[in-house]
């Protein structure tokens, strides 16, 4: 498999604001490479959100905002992989992260990109039915996935990245194709 695993922190409660990114790429089902940055997301930092991900403001305060990071990535978005109309990104909670990804360029005025969604959310809730609940740290204890800092953006990725290879390799293609749906 193709794709790249998406994980994305925010400030507070409101999607718009990331406050970091990380990318994890796969390609013939071996990571090739990894994105990491925090972002300034000129918002206020909440608390709780502090709490769970150990980001402050004064972290992010010369960071870059999404804006900036945009164009360094936006390459990684384009069709191509699998055959198929966009490229393959996989999140756990995907439904989080492409709503931070859909909100953040909102908030510049920049159109979000088409790609293809598989969530690993989805897959270990079909593939691994017998867990206790499917949250990120459950299912890598349960794959023998690392997880070396649940909340922190690259490791959150390459675990996400890790579990759909697993799945993959168990339980082929046709399976996790039928679980992509497109943005």
């Amino acid at each position: 498999m193709n794709f790249i695993a998406m994980d994305f922190e925010t400030a507070n409660h409101f999607p718009e604001s990331a406050c970091s990114l990380a990318l994890v790429m796969v390609r013939d089902n071996k990571i090739v490479d990894r994105f990491y940055t925090v972002i300034n997301p000129q918002m206020s930092f909440d608390a709780r959100n502090i709490q769970v991900h150990q980001i402050t403001a004064d972290d992010v305060k010369n960071a870059p905002t999404m804006a900036e990071v945009w164009p360094k990535i936006k390459g990684l978005y384009q069709p191509g992989m699998l055959s198929l109309p966009g490229m393959l990104v996989a999140a756990h909670n995907a439904r989080f992260d492409t709503n931070v990804m859909r909100q953040s360029l909102a908030r510049y005025n920049i159109e979000e990109p088409h790609y293809l969604v598989i969530d690993t959310l989805a897959t270990s809730k079909l593939f691994e039915p017998e867990l206790p609940n499917h949250k990120l740290d459950t299912v890598s204890d349960a794959l023998d996935v690392e997880l070396w800092h649940h909340h922190n953006a690259l490791s959150d990725s390459e675990a996400c990245a890790r579990i759909l290879i697993n799945q993959n390799k168990k339980f082929g293609d046709e399976a996790i194709k039928n679980l992509i749906y497109q943005i």
